[in-house]
């Protein structure tokens, strides 16, 4: 009774608000979107709604491709020096904006100015003024050149250019500012422009006519994109019952981000596709290292050792997706046979560890939220199994907003938690790694482990990078500041009005790659 009244709610929501004009196709293909966006600023006030969204509205000079290696986008050609410390770019002719400027070197210089400005907030400001490398200045010689001057060459600077979370550093136009220099609205080059954004209700994108595509097929955020629907209505549908329902009925035709509970029945839906595509984010719990009950190495390592991780991956994540206990996705590159060395469960050595460290029951609060389902249930499993070995885990349902929170200041004991897609090891190791007197949020803070996540990145000669990454794996299961599970699945229902639809490793539909009947 309570779903069905939850799907009455959203159905009046749905047919009260007015849909774009019709696209050649018909309707507008009409998408599910768990959450409002944050905001339409690239890698600004984020998340990874706001980061599908400003995806199909804004490029930047390279992306990812399907492989996680790094292409260019905007960038015809990138050209780094010999001795690392320049990268040149040439922009690709006949680039428009949505208002119908051209795309020139200045403008590329204009954004990048605005992000590199403590003031705008970029989220991945510190990654090019230190943590990655530092931008020294950034040149426009001719209006078809970009040159980026840097203080150290970094083998990660296109890589953390390409960032989906930084908003692929996107490029958009002047007029996008207002003219204190704040946020307006995004006037970028991609596929879509922004039509409106009603909050907590819709966001509604129009296919850009004069859109200068790149040749070939989709491939991960770069190659072709010159396909996909006229328009599109991206609808705002917290509840994953209300959500299933609305594409069961028809009044939604793409529902990512679906349960895996509900895959059987969806596939037994006539009309229905279901796709499932491993991606690049981790699960997992993480750890307070330095203080808290979670300090002492022996009450991590005992909660490592009560879980069976096999029950808990095929509970949450299906019998088609791994255990994990690596940061490093299984589908990369770099994912070997020392990644696969994890825990395995032992009440009887995590009671002995317990007993050690002195510990009498006390109650240890583990964080998470209902938003996201993989770290509730996570949660649930982790508390009941954690129980058997004598850990007294009190989980506690916060939202997620309050739960970020807690998680930017590093003010819990742990918390189920899960990263978005991180392309390349150096920043699977990154996300989570640090000195906490400088960044809270990090959990694993080993001087001698941090100098190995910057080698990591100081050398582009596989071999040597993989041992690094195999000697960092070791030394984390030993350290445990963190409990990785599995790489979230990314799991896709269309309905019948889609003819084809393909998913790729960031979970995040990519609507250019859409066709409709």
């Amino acid at each position: 009774m309570i779903n069905a009244m939850r799907w009455a709610c959203c159905v009046v929501v749905l047919a009260a608000t007015p849909m774009p004009a019709q696209s050649a196709d018909g309707e507008p293909l009409r998408v599910r979107l768990k959450a409002d966006i944050r905001s339409t600023e690239p890698g600004v006030n984020r998340d990874s709604n706001s980061d599908m969204v400003v995806n199909h509205i804004v490029e930047g000079l390279v992306a990812y491709r399907e492989d996680t290696s790094v292409g260019p986008m905007l960038a015809e050609s990138v050209t780094a020096s010999e001795d690392g410390l320049a990268y040149t770019f040439k922009l690709r002719g006949g680039v428009k904006f949505h208002n119908g400027a051209d795309l020139t070197s200045a403008d590329v210089k204009f954004a990048w100015d605005h992000y590199l400005k403590e003031a705008t907030k970029w989220r991945c400001l510190k990654d090019f003024t230190g943590r990655v490398t530092t931008i020294t200045a950034i040149e426009a010689p001719d209006p078809a050149t970009v040159v980026f001057r840097l203080k150290k060459p970094a083998n990660l600077f296109l890589a953390s250019m390409a960032r989906v979370d930084c908003g692929q550093s996107g490029i958009w136009h002047r007029s996008s500012l207002n003219e204190d220099g704040s946020w307006k609205s995004p006037v970028g080059t991609g596929p879509y422009k922004l039509v409106e954004w009603r909050k907590g209700q819709f966001v509604d994108l129009e296919k850009f006519k004069d859109y200068a595509a790149r040749s070939g097929d989709p491939d991960g955020l770069t190659g072709g994109k010159a396909g996909g629907p006229q328009l599109v209505r991206i609808s705002v549908v917290p509840d994953p019952s209300a959500a299933k329902a609305a594409l069961i009925s028809g009044a939604i035709d793409l529902l990512p981000d679906v349960d895996e509970k509900d895959v059987t029945e969806l596939r037994g839906k006539p009309g229905m596709t279901v796709t499932v595509s491993p991606t690049l984010g981790s699960v997992g719990i993480l750890l307070q290292t330095k203080s808290g009950p979670f300090a002492d190495v022996r009450l991590r390592k005992a909660l490592a050792l009560s879980l069976d991780y096999p029950e808990i991956v095929k509970t949450l994540a299906g019998d088609d997706i791994p255990y994990n206990p690596s940061p490093i996705p299984t589908s990369s590159g770099f994912y070997g046979e020392t990644q696969k060395h994890g825990y395995k469960r032992d009440l009887a050595a995590a009671k002995k560890l317990l007993a050690e460290a002195g510990y009498k029951g006390e109650p240890i609060k583990l964080l998470t939220n209902k938003r996201y389902s993989s770290m509730y249930e996570t949660a649930v499993l982790v508390q009941a199994m954690a129980t058997e070995a004598g850990l007294n885990l009190q989980f506690e349902v916060i939202d997620w907003a309050t739960q970020l929170d807690h998680y930017l200041k590093g003010t819990y004991a742990a918390m189920a938690f899960a990263y978005s897609a991180r392309y390349d090891p150096t920043l699977s190791f990154d996300m989570f790694s640090g000195p906490k007197d400088k960044q809270a949020r990090k959990v694993w803070d080993n001087p001698d482990m941090l100098k190995l996540i910057a080698a990591t990145g100081a050398t582009t000669d596989k071999a040597k990078r993989q041992a690094l990454f195999d000697k960092l794996h070791t030394q984390m299961i030993e350290d445990a500041p963190a409990i990785w599970l599995y790489n979230n699945a990314a799991i896709t229902a269309s309905g019948p009005r889609i003819a084809a639809f393909k998913s790729w490793v960031t979970e995040q539909p990519r609507l250019w790659a859409v066709t409709l009947k």
